[in-house]
């Protein structure tokens, strides 16, 4: 049988896009995805996201198979170029759109925009520790400038939720990080019982963050786009940065801002069309 499918990506940060609306689960297994995923292989993503009917008064639900086969809450270059999907789906320009996709993280809703950018608002970031989750400290308590023994030495990290979990830590110079081996014993460290994202991040202004990722489940990725909105929250809670800053990343630049007053943090940048085809 074949299956269409669509890649994106935002900011290198790249995905398989598959038409999952005439069903409320996915068309394909985990262990299909990280078929679809591999890059010698297969089509090679670092996810395979499906747009699957609505629910609870949503437009669209979201589901995302990391190329390992795991599944996260969440994906913010992910979502954004789902929003981007649907409008090809649905044959409409992609102006001024906006919908409401409901995710394991909750509902997100992202707005395609004139200038082909996608903002995408993500929600009030959750800090204690429960809703990480981690044991670095006591539930009912943040968890911020905390030290953390890894790889023989000692981090200084701070602990976000944007609906999935991540640690971030303030380094001099992200590009001197052993990314692919420091990078896995983060996301496997036992404080963190449903591993964690790992962002490295360098203050290079208040208003300018350089960003180095590990993604749970993807590895070394381009871009994170939650990980860019927690790295500014966490740049906010240990007075690295404004609340409004760009996030670069190996792919590119990120838009980030936490509001404060609703306290929601907003992500705006790219979604691009790559090609399309059929898996048999």
């Amino acid at each position: 049988m074949g299956i269409e499918f669509t890649k994106y990506q935002g900011l290198g940060n790249d995905f398989i896009l598959i038409d999952n609306r005439s069903s409320s689960e996915p068309l394909l297994t985990p262990e299909a995805a990280v078929e679809l995923c591999d890059r010698h292989f297969g089509i090679g993503a670092d996810g395979v996201i499906f747009a699957l009917p609505g629910q609870e008064g949503t437009d669209y639900t979201m589901r995302i198979f990391n190329s390992d086969g795991s599944e996260p809450e969440m994906c913010g270059n992910g979502i954004r170029c789902l929003a981007k999907f649907i409008a090809d789906l649905e044959g409409r320009s992609t102006e001024s759109l906006r919908y409401r996709i409901h995710t394991l993280a909750g509902v997100i809703t992202p707005q395609l925009r004139h200038d082909g950018q996608v903002t995408v608002d993500m929600g009030v970031p959750r800090l204690l520790a429960q809703e990480i989750p981690t044991t670095l400290t006591a539930a009912e308590e943040k968890v911020i400038n905390q030290p953390l023994a890894v790889g023989g030495k000692s981090w200084n990290v701070t602990c976000v939720s944007m609906g999935n979990p991540h640690c971030i830590t303030f380094v001099d110079d992200v590009a001197a990080i052993p990314l692919a081996e420091i990078g896995p014993q983060f996301e496997h460290h036992a404080v963190f019982p449903q591993r964690t994202n790992t962002e490295f991040i360098q203050v290079v202004n208040r208003n300018y963050l350089k960003m180095l990722v590990w993604e749970r489940g993807a590895g070394a990725t381009m871009a994170c786009g939650t990980g860019a909105c927690a790295a500014l929250v966490a740049g906010v809670l240990t007075l690295n940065c404004d609340r409004q800053a760009t996030v670069e990343l190996p792919g590119g630049p990120l838009e980030i801002q936490w509001s404060e007053v609703e306290q929601r943090v907003y992500m705006t940048g790219p979604a691009t069309k790559v090609f399309t085809g059929t898996w048999y």
